[in-house]
Formats: C-alpha cells, structure tokens, sequence
C-alpha cells in the first residue's frame, strides 16, 4: 500500500526546515499566560498547539506564568490556569516555571544593555514618551536623556531598584532607532517602577520588566526553541530578535505567530470577562454563558471535544471567524457513542390514550444510546396521559408528513402504536389533547371508537365517531390512515360491537 501523504501547518514545515538545517536538534515549546483571568476557548487553541508539536516531535513542553505585572494578576487566576490546562490534556511534567522565578536574571541582563550602551534610563512622562515616538508617517524625536552616560545609567537604575523613585518618575528604555519604521522599535520601555505587591515576590521588587522585554529572555533561559504566539505579536518580533541577539544566548529562540481563534456572537477577551465578571452581568468566570475553558467544562464539554474543535479550525497566518455551531458540532460528535441519550420534550402538547386503563403506569425498556448498545438500557414509563413535542402533530399537514395528524398512527418511541382520532385546542388555537375511546377488528377491518373532539366538555351526552383504518402504514412509515365511517350498515354492525365493549356508557354514533 502506498504511504499515506500527510498535510502540514506552516509552522511543522518551519520547524522541519530547522531540524534539518540543523538550527536547533529537538524541539522545545511553552504556553506563557499572564495569570489576570481565567483561560477562554483561544486559549485552548494555543495549549493545544503547542503541546501538540512537543509531542509530535518527541519534544518538551513547559508551563509558564509570565507574571511581570503585579497590577492585575492574582493567585486565584495562576489556579485556575494550571487546573483547565490539566483538563485539556496537556502535561508539563515538571517543568512548571514563573517569568518572577527569573527577576535577578532580567535585572542583569538590563545592566548589561546598559553597559553595552544599548539602553538608557529616561525621566520622560508617559505621554512625553508617547509625544516623542511619532507617527506611522513620521520619525520619532530621541529622548532629551538619551545620551547619559554607561555610568550614570547605571546608578539611575540602581536607585530605581533601591526604591527611590515614584512610579512613572524614570523608565529604562532600550537603545535601538527612533526612525525606525516599525513603531515598536523606536526605544521601547523595557523596565518601569511599580510599587507593588506581587503574588509571589512580594515587596522584593518594585521594578518590573515590559512583557516584550521580558518574553524573549524568559525563552531563551528556558531552552525553547520555537516561541509559538498569536498574530497580534509580529510586528514585536524584530524586538523579540533583538533582545535575543544583543544579549548574546547560544542558540536563541524563533518566535512564529498564527491567527488567533475568533467565534462570532461570543465574548472572548478576558479584559471583557472580567467586565461582565466584576458587573455581576454574569455569575462568574465559568458562568455557561461564556467561552472561558472553565465554562466550557461546565456546560459539559470535553476536552476531546476541544480538541476536535482545535483541529478542524487549523493552524494559518490569517486571521477568520468560526461559527459556534462548529463547536457544538464537535461535542455531539464526541458524545454520541460515549453516553447515554435522554428523552426530553421541550414544548410539550398532551396525548391522552382513552383506552388505557386509568391510573395504571408500566415501565418500558430503552435502550440508553441507539448506536451503541453497550450502554445498556433504561426503564421509562408508559400510562395514559402522556406528553408529545407539540412539532410533532399537525391537524392539516403536509404531503408526505410522517407524524402524527387526525386519522394516522404512529409509532411511539420505544412503546407502542396509538392512534390520533381527534384534538383538542387550548385558547390561543393550539393543539392540545386526542380522544381513543376503544377499538376493534371486524371483517378484517381495524375500527375506532373516538370522542369527538368539537364535544362541549359540559354536555351530558358524549358524541362519538367510528373511524375505520383505510391503508396500513408503509414499509418505511411507522403510520397508517383512518376514515371516518359513512355507510349506514357498517356503521351499524360496528356500533353493535362497541356497544358490547362499552355497554357501561350510553352513547350515539354519528
């Protein structure tokens, strides 16, 4: 037999590309979440990925928190994070690691840009700065400050991690090219003074490094080999590259983007969680309403489910929305060989079986999931009145309509045939309840005894049809057709034998 041709992401084939080049000989990846908020469905696609390709090529994995931002992360969200990515599958063994595990080695890796002449500290405002950077048509204007000297920016940061400024009084920017094209690369803030707490080092640190400075070096110290990030950061690989380089690792990192996972009608950004969260629109972050992994998980979904979902979207560099009906999809899809299927009427209309015996209820065997017996069956219970999905009744239907209608059978699931004879309506016009008196057989002829469903309630006398079966249900239909009687003798030797049968009720046969 012919091998199988497997199709590749893009990613796979930079990834080949680099093993036989020799640029790298395993593969390394990581999932580096900021620990503000509980994990949503794109997040799941991320773990996924990544995990999937240190897997695919026999490679590791890591679990990082990149919590460089003591402002908004809190312990709760670290728990919560480590808790969905255990759910989905994914297994960082023990490499479970913290961007904090890592402030001395990013408080000297800023030294030695500063020693390298690569970075400054300014004493610009926030708006200062942004004043200074320019526009996407228009170079940026370089710091007043930027030409201090190695020595005094040395001891300007010192004092700034000694704790002697206020936050926002000085920053530590990088050293690159206030001309550059690329916004991002016009002397970014790598290192800011923030006064507080932090969820795991406390008041050790009151100078926090920026995420893009931080990112790479926290990469690079991990061994990863292919840094896997979403689109929004391809216009930050150049600094990502940059970091990497004027710090001299061995072997740096590559940083690939892929389109994030969009789906229509839903509220997917954690900032926009936390909103609804903090405004007690919903009752939390795995309220069923959401798209966070601890809802999903909730509601009832799978993590193979998700998985499936991950893997029909796929993995492109262009951005696209998916529709919600696709998820569902894929948990019905995992679901329907694994548990059990339970009936439910959503609508209900009331069926009432005249010729069942009142008060009398027996339990029928069904089977828990049709397409796989081994799930065993259940009992359910059978009596006189019943309730049916009111789409499944028409008084005037359609050619060719398959459930229930005036003078048809049917078949009730897992129970029996029954007869519609009449109907009645409720006060907004709707079909509501059906009348079987009795039954027979004679000459070969299957009769009915039916009240007719136009009947007053309140009248004494009860008006009854004899409705005669005209055509057996066909091979593939689980109905038959019934008319009613019209010829005078027949309606009379049948109204002879129904008044055998009811001789308890005083009746007259129209």
């Amino acid at each position: 037999m012919e091998n199988e041709t497997v199709s590749k992401n893009f990613i796979e084939n930079i990834i080949d590309k680099d093993l036989a080049e020799g640029v790298y000989d395993t593969v390394h990846t990581r999932f580096p979440p900021e620990p503000n908020g509980y994990l949503h469905i794109g997040h799941a696609k991320s773990i996924l990925l990544n995990y999937g390709l240190a897997q695919e090529y026999n490679g590791k994995f890591n679990m990082r928190f990149d919590d460089t931002n003591p402002t908004k992360e809190k312990s709760e969200f670290v728990e919560s994070i480590k808790a969905d990515i255990k759910w989905l599958g994914a297994d960082w063994e023990d490499r479970l690691f913290f961007a904090s595990d890592y402030f001395g080695q990013m408080y000297e890796a800023a030294v030695k840009l500063i020693q390298k002449g690569k970075a400054y500290v300014c004493d610009l405002t926030a708006d200062q700065i942004r004043e200074y950077r320019g526009t996407l048509t228009e170079p940026g204007k370089e710091s007043p400050y930027r030409n201090r000297s190695v020595e005094e920016n040395l001891q300007l940061f010192e004092e700034m991690k000694e704790g002697k400024y206020a936050d926002g009084e000085k920053v530590l920017r990088a050293k690159i090219d206030m001309a550059s094209p690329n916004m991002n690369m016009r002397d970014p803030v790598i290192y800011r003074v923030a006064h507080m707490t932090h969820h795991r080092t406390g008041d050790t640190w009151c100078i926090y490094p920026m995420y893009d400075f931080a990112h790479p070096i926290e990469d690079a110290i991990e061994g990863i080999t292919h840094s896997i990030c979403t689109l929004e950061f391809e216009d930050h690989r150049p600094l990502y590259d940059w970091v990497v380089k004027e710090l001299e690792y061995p072997q740096p990192p590559k940083q690939i983007e892929f389109a994030k996972l969009y789906l229509t009608n839903v509220v997917t950004g954690k900032r926009y969680i936390k909103k609804l969260v903090e405004e007690g629109i919903v009752d939390g972050w795995d309220d069923p309403r959401l798209v966070s992994i601890a809802a999903l998980r909730r509601r009832g979904f799978t993590p193979e489910s998700i998985k499936m979902f991950v893997e029909l979207c796929g993995v492109s560099k262009a951005n696209s929305s998916v529709d919600y009906a696709m998820l569902e999809y894929c948990i019905r899809e995992d679901l329907k060989l694994k548990r059990p299927r339970l009936m439910a009427v959503l609508d209900p209309i009331k069926l009432v079986i005249d010729n069942y015996p009142e008060g009398e209820v027996e339990y029928l065997e069904a089977p828990n999931n049709m397409e796989n017996e081994k799930l065993g069956t259940r009992k359910i219970p059978f009596g006189r009145e019943l309730y049916i999905e009111r789409e499944d009744f028409m008084v005037d239907p359609p050619k060719k309509y398959k459930r229930m209608f005036p003078g048809t059978e049917v078949r009730l699931m897992n129970a029996y045939f029954v007869t519609c004879t009449g109907f009645e309506k409720d006060e907004d016009g709707k079909e509501k309840e059906f009348y079987v008196l009795e039954q027979t057989t004679l000459n070969g002829f299957h009769y009915l005894l039916v009240e007719d469903g136009s009947a007053d309630a309140d009248d004494e006398e009860v008006e009854v049809l004899i409705m005669k079966r005209v055509a057996d249900a066909a091979e593939d239909e689980e109905w038959a057709t019934y008319e009613m009687v019209e010829d005078e003798e027949e309606l009379i030797s049948v109204s002879k034998v129904f008044e055998q049968l009811m001789d308890d009720i005083n009746f007259e046969v129209e």
